[in-house]
């Protein structure tokens, strides 16, 4: 278990629902899916915790993003929603996370950044103090990375997070 943890910050293409990397905004897009065990782990973790979601989407300002959560169904699960294009700064400049910590009052020692990659979403939060959880769905990254911890399932999340 991870103690301290008060918010949970996710990353939203290939970490809560599907990146098919079609053009213009997600909320725009014909298909969109949500990773599997997504709902399930949104539903208790929400319990417990704060949920954020944090991305890189460069076409989608925090309204498109809410919009694409709302199509799946998963948008209410959310307190805070932030976009490069809303903050100004992308993954993985230290600054993206630092405008985070000051929008959500929260300390880099109360936050879990969840994220599948490696570079743009764990090495920065980590460095600043954040716990952090590799997603790493297909296998892509080494057991030897500095992430906290790794899963390959979304569901995964829950066992690490028990009480």
């Amino acid at each position: 278990m991870i103690k301290n943890i008060k918010i949970i910050i996710f990353d939203w293409g290939d970490t809560l629902m599907r990146d098919y990397n079609d053009s213009g905004p997600m909320a725009h897009w014909k298909n969109v899916d949500i990773i599997p065990g997504v709902r399930e782990v949104l539903r208790e973790l929400g319990k417990n915790y704060t949920l954020c979601v944090a991305s890189n989407a460069g076409e989608s300002d925090s309204g498109l993003m809410k919009s694409a959560l709302k199509r799946v169904g998963i948008d209410n699960f959310f307190s805070y929603f932030f976009t490069s294009k809303d903050l100004g700064f992308e993954k993985p400049d230290i600054r993206f996370f630092k405008a985070i910590l000051k929008s959500t009052n929260f300390s880099a020692n109360e936050c879990l950044m969840v994220g599948n990659d490696y570079n743009n979403d764990i090495v920065n939060s980590k460095s600043l103090g954040m716990s952090t959880l590799l997603f790493d769905e297909n296998n892509l990254f080494s057991d030897t990375l500095s992430a906290d911890y790794k899963i390959n399932k979304i569901i995964q999340i829950l066992d690490i997070l028990k009480p």
